[in-house]
């Protein structure tokens, strides 16, 4: 008889969780409750987009960065200039720190060059720079009391030939769609996870915590266990609603503490 191997999830602090704080608290808070990484997401923060200023903060905290969101938001699109520029920069950027995924949003609709051949270019700017680029999945819009799909080819990854992808619960509940059938359809492509959850409620982007909303997070997590998934979960919560520091930390700890308690064997 052998024992059970012994399966602890890599865990990251993503800078989104602590916005509009920046990168050196996202360190600090991170070190402070027992994260393993950070996420940066690149913003106009000068800092999220500066190798030697993430670098000191690396060797400052002791602390990894293994992953780069690309500047794709709607309010980053100022950020890195042209669509492309901004996944081959990340893409760089993610090899100067010694991250391991680029996560990146689908093209929005009226981006038409880009979004033309957005499957073929991630996969060569991929192959081109050697580097995992995992495309998130995303939601419909409401627009004038209809439902509204702003993404190009569309929200879903989901039969879309992305060699990765990232899957994120909020999003998902948004979407009203199930996580637990979605990650198991993805398979081996699934690249990336941001953890955080949703009341499937409304068309926002609510990043509420794991197990305050309607989707299956445990379960998923639950499942990766048992496959015993290797990337990175990224946790992309939002804290703004905290009262003050002392609550947010609260709530980065129990979003820390879901992820262990779903995803840990011990030996």
């Amino acid at each position: 008889m052998t024992d059970t191997p012994v399966y602890r999830p890599h865990v990251a602090l993503s800078t989104s969780s602590l916005y509009p704080q920046g990168v050196p608290e996202t360190f600090d808070a991170a070190q402070r409750l027992g994260y393993d990484s950070v996420e940066v997401l690149v913003t106009h923060e000068r800092m999220s987009q500066l190798t030697h200023q993430l670098l000191d903060n690396i060797q400052k905290y002791q602390l990894p960065i293994s992953t780069i969101h690309a500047p794709t938001l709607l309010f980053t699109q100022q950020v890195w200039g042209k669509a492309w520029t901004k996944i081959q920069m990340a893409a760089k950027l993610t090899h100067q720190v010694g991250a391991e995924v680029v996560v990146a949003h689908p093209p929005f609709r009226w981006q038409r060059k880009y979004a033309r051949n957005f499957v073929a270019g991630v996969r060569e700017v991929s192959r081109m720079t050697d580097t995992k680029i995992s495309v998130e999945n995303m939601y419909p819009w409401r627009v004038g009391g209809r439902e509204a799909v702003v993404y190009s080819p569309h929200y879903s990854p989901l039969g879309q030939d992305y060699d990765w992808v990232t899957w994120d619960f909020s999003h998902a509940a948004t979407a009203k769609m199930d996580s637990l059938a979605a990650v198991k359809e993805l398979g081996s492509r699934l690249g990336h996870v941001h953890l955080t959850d949703g009341s499937g409620q409304t068309m926002a982007d609510e990043h509420l915590l794991p197990g305050r909303g309607v989707q299956p997070v445990a379960e998923t997590l639950e499942y990766l266990r048992e496959q015993r998934w290797q990337g990175v979960v990224g946790v992309e919560v939002s804290t703004r609603k905290t009262k003050d520091a002392d609550e947010r930390d609260e709530w980065l700890a129990e979003t820390l503490s879901f992820a262990r308690r779903h995803m840990t064997v011990e030996g």
